[in-house]
């Protein structure tokens, strides 16, 4: 260890214990909120280097919650910067046939598409709450807002996603 390597360490190995605990949780949601693998990636990357000089103040009592919103706020600076015009596709769709195979695949890329074009609110507030599992409560402190504002953004999201999915979207008894 060299002597600048002492201040590189806030958290004695609490940081890197956290990201290898916690790591591919917070990749699963960064890969929900952007839809792309590497974007995914670069977002966690980039959170986890915001968050790591903070550390010592946030590594006591929630700092999963923390990161979480830390995530949605980096993702939601992001998605305002970016270009989101036409994207060029290679080939045609195909005809409608009589039996697709890979038809839970075709599904989940329809809702993970239809996720995406969602609002950057709605997003965050449907991959915090169907996604991530949380509650309205959790979903409102993480995203810094009041209790109903969670409940109306999801019920608006769950009514875009009804009427662009091929298959109805249930909510559940979630308090959409």
């Amino acid at each position: 260890m060299g002597e600048g390597d002492e201040t590189m360490d806030p958290g004695d190995g609490d940081f890197e214990a956290f990201v290898a605990a916690r790591g591919p949780r917070l990749l699963r949601m960064a890969w929900l909120l952007t839809g792309d693998a590497h974007l995914a990636e670069d977002l966690l990357q980039t959170t986890l280097a915001k968050v790591w000089p903070k550390w010592h103040r946030i590594s006591g009592e929630r700092p999963e919650a923390y990161v979480r919103r830390a995530l949605v706020h980096t993702h939601a600076s992001w998605w305002r910067r970016r270009w989101r015009g036409e994207v060029p596709h290679g080939e045609l769709p195909d005809a409608a046939g009589s039996f697709d195979a890979y038809e839970s695949v075709d599904l989940e890329q329809s809702l993970a598409a239809a996720v995406r074009s969602l609002p950057v609110r709605q997003r965050a507030v449907v991959v915090l709450r169907y996604f991530e599992d949380l509650s309205v409560e959790d979903t409102a402190a993480t995203l810094g807002c009041a209790p109903g504002t969670v409940k109306s953004q999801s019920a608006k999201a769950l009514r875009t996603l009804r009427a662009v999915l091929p298959v109805p979207v249930d909510g559940g008894d979630r308090g959409a």
